[in-house]
């Protein structure tokens, strides 16, 4: 569908000499969902930041749809929408007058039916009238992602959005994600939630201490790093892996009833035949063998611990 953010060469350094962010590279497609990972401090917020105008870069250049962010700072804001970590809304305030506020700051006219819109779609109708103050934080991160949309943005950032929102009110903030990737709104997000990334993301990005490590299609990378366990369950516990097997990396469970075996799922020969003819030959009799595939937070931490042993 073609490009609609391209940074290029992006470098902060802050005046004590730190660098945020390390001559990242990278091109987000429009109407896709991009993942952005990374431990706490690795460049997330600042990368986002900068593409939103709101933190200066060192050295590089961003470009939203082709117009360049600092040159037509005033057309690219006005395509983006931002849900930040903080909660930073006006606590006197009333949400309809808050949402609406924010579509007016853009230059956008007035458009109660669009307000009404997104309040509803974010369960937040029956609270328009209610004074920010007098929310939980839930419904506060919901005001904060209904001000990003108030004034239809292209390009949605959400950073940790759904960081302190209880179980059902993050299942309703992901339905208007999927909503609006319908509608072709292009959306970049943080999450610590690994999981929200693996079940939402078209691609996903890992970055660490300020350097963009990976960027690859979320199937694409589950498929190249994963990794696949078979578990065997056995009918009688065992004390110790049985010779035969010692140097298979067979991992014997607390109880002694299950055998845990990794292998690579793009190798041509897996073992696993042979193993369990190996098991059956020692008299190690089975109840029951099943296979996981490695989480995308499993690898995620991989990546990051081989990042930080180097």
């Amino acid at each position: 569908m073609g490009t609609i953010i391209d940074i290029q060469g992006l470098t902060k350094t802050y005046g004590d000499g730190f660098e945020a962010l390390k001559s990242v590279d990278l091109q987000i497609e429009k109407g896709e969902i991009f993942a952005l990972l990374g431990p706490n401090g690795a460049g997330k917020t600042t990368l986002i930041s900068i593409v939103c105008g709101i933190v200066n870069k060192s050295s590089g250049s961003v470009s939203i749809d082709g117009h360049d962010n600092v040159t037509a700072y005033r057309k690219t804001r006005t395509m983006i929408g931002l849900v930040p970590q903080e909660l930073t809304t006006d606590a006197f305030e009333t949400v309809w007058n808050t949402v609406s506020f924010s579509r007016g700051l853009f230059g956008k006219p007035a458009s109660p039916a669009h307000i009404e819109k997104i309040l509803k779609a974010l369960s937040l109708w029956d609270k328009k009238d209610n004074k920010i103050m007098t929310l939980s934080g839930g419904m506060k991160r919901r005001v904060l992602i209904a001000k990003a949309l108030s004034h239809e943005p292209e390009v949605l950032f959400l950073d940790e959005p759904t960081a302190g929102v209880d179980v059902e009110l993050r299942q309703d903030m992901w339905n208007v994600v999927r909503q609006l990737k319908e509608s072709g709104v292009t959306i970049i997000l943080t999450t610590h939630y690994i999981e929200e990334a693996e079940m939402m993301a078209d691609r996903i990005g890992v970055i660490r201490r300020g350097e963009l490590i990976l960027v690859e299609e979320k199937n694409e990378l589950m498929k190249k790093l994963g990794q696949k366990q078979m578990i065997v369950h056995l009918q009688e516990p065992l004390s110790e892996l049985p010779d035969a097997v010692a140097d298979r990396g067979l991992v014997l469970s607390d109880d002694g009833l299950a055998l845990t075996y990794s292998y690579d799922t793009n190798s041509k020969r897996t073992g696993i035949t042979s193993l369990l003819r190996e098991l059956s030959e020692a008299g190690v009799r089975l109840r029951d063998v099943e296979t996981r595939e490695r989480s995308l937070e499993e690898i995620f931490v991989t990546l990051v611990r081989e990042g930080e042993a180097a």
